[in-house]
């Protein structure tokens, strides 16, 4: 099968497409065939290996010292299952299914194996597995940090970097927890937020959020660019700054997956699809998301549409 290798650390051009052996599902596994994947700035951390310095070791003891350990990227897919193992329950060949693989990686391939006790569920109705694939990274994220801070009905929450992968979900996410949300971005993506929910938003080009009378219950910085001492005057008594900045890994629950599910079905939440590149074309992807540029999500088509 083709899959795209991470060879080293380092910038895009590590990058390799790679004819690789096909996996084989033990008993508690599926195989699925994938349909598509994302780019995310998760990737783009792994890749590079940026890591804050105090982290620096441990991540590399996690990730692999001189390369990644698991060279196949990609931490979000949806496809089809094709075989399943003979312990499996939970699924069955043909099954359309969505899957966050986190630090296991391998979702820029054709092809991978996920046990059925993992992030697996079966796709939404009606989505197709580009919409699928797209929701994951950003919404658990998004949930991971409104537990984190208490987020309740009526608060107002600014969210900064609110037309990113983590920042469109955050946005629409805060929103159906009955949230007042305030969204910081380009003029160029204004209207993007606000048809996701937020009632006001901020040009970050032209104005300083800090500097407005508002006060609000939680600052959620989206995008990690955000210092916390800029937020201080910005912040309610008791309000909390939250920033997906050197936080490590986001704690995802089952129920977020199901949760993601329902609210897709009923269409509360939608997935933001900037750009779609092949699976050959995965270097020129990361390239893109690293311009820190993109609306929402990039689109791994692993099997075209059709």
């Amino acid at each position: 099968m083709k899959a795209m290798v991470c060879t080293k650390y380092g910038g895009p051009d590590v990058l390799e497409l790679r004819e690789i052996a096909k996996p084989v599902p033990k008993a508690k596994e599926l195989l699925v065939k994938i349909h598509a994947a994302t780019v995310t700035s998760g990737d783009i951390r792994v890749r590079a290996f940026q890591s804050p310095p105090l982290l620096w070791l441990p991540m590399r003891a996690v990730l692999g010292f001189t390369k990644p350990r698991n060279p196949i990227l990609g931490v979000e897919l949806a496809g089809e299952v094709e075989a399943v193992g003979p312990a499996v329950k939970r699924f069955k060949k043909g099954d359309r299914v969505f899957a966050l693989t986190r630090m296991r990686l391998g979702c820029y391939a054709e092809y991978t194996c996920l046990s059925e006790e993992d992030l697996v569920a079966v796709q939404p109705a009606h989505a197709t597995h580009e919409e699928a694939a797209a929701i994951l990274f950003g919404g658990t994220t998004a949930l991971h940090f409104f537990r984190k801070g208490q987020l309740r009905s009526g608060q107002k929450v600014l969210i900064y970097g609110a037309s990113g992968a983590v920042g469109t979900s955050a946005v629409q996410l805060a929103r159906h927890f009955g949230a007042e949300v305030t969204g910081v971005c380009s003029a160029a993506n204004a209207e993007l937020v606000k048809s996701l929910g937020a009632e006001r938003w901020i040009d970050y080009t032209r104005e300083d959020f800090a500097e407005r009378p508002e006060r609000y219950e939680i600052i959620f910085d989206a995008v990690g660019k955000l210092p916390k001492s800029k937020c201080r005057r910005a912040l309610a008594p008791d309000g909390r700054y939250l920033t997906v900045d050197g936080q490590g890994i986001a704690k995802v629950l089952p129920e977020d997956i199901r949760l993601l599910k329902e609210l897709m079905e009923t269409g509360r939440i939608r997935p933001v699809i900037d750009r779609r590149y092949p699976l050959e074309e995965i270097p020129e992807a990361h390239r893109y998301v690293e311009t820190g540029r993109k609306r929402g999500n990039v689109v791994v088509t692993v099997v075209p549409p059709g």
